[in-house]
C-alpha cells in the first residue's frame, strides 16, 4: 500500500507574489532604519569633524600616523601635519581618520 498524501489545491485568491511582497515591504524600512540611516549619520558627523580641523589639533591619519596640525585654512583641502620636530607633511582632509585632541583657536592677524 502506498502512502500518498492528497494534493491540496491552493486557497482561492491567495497570490504567491502578494504573500511575498508584504514581508519584503516591511523589511525595507527596517533595513533602512537599522543599517543605512545610522551609517549616513556617522558619515555626516565625520565630515563635520574633518571640516572643523584647525591648527593645534592632534589627528590620526588613515595610514596610522599621528601628528599635530600646523596649518589648516578654511575652504582649503590640504593640511600641514607635523609628525615630529623635523618632519612636516601635507595631506588632504580626506586622509584624516580621527581627531584626537582639540588645539588652540587660530590667532587672527590684523
Amino acid at each position: 500500500m502506498l502512502f500518498i498524501t492528497p494534493a491540496y489545491a491552493q486557497a482561492p485568491g491567495a497570490d504567491p507574489f502578494t504573500s511575498m511582497l508584504v514581508p519584503l515591504a516591511l523589511m525595507i524600512p527596517i533595513f533602512y532604519f537599522l543599517v543605512i540611516r545610522p551609517n549616513q549619520q556617522r558619515e555626516k558627523e565625520r565630515r563635520e569633524l574633518i571640516n572643523a580641523v584647525r591648527r593645534g589639533d592632534t589627528v590620526v591619519l588613515s595610514n596610522g600616523f599621528i601628528g599635530k596640525v600646523m596649518k589648516a585654512k578654511d575652504g582649503d583641502n590640504e593640511l600641514e601635519v607635523e609628525l615630529n620636530e623635523t618632519m612636516r607633511i601635507r595631506v588632504t582632509r580626506g586622509a584624516v581618520a580621527e581627531v584626537r585632541g582639540k588645539g588652540e583657536p587660530v590667532k587672527e592677524s590684523t
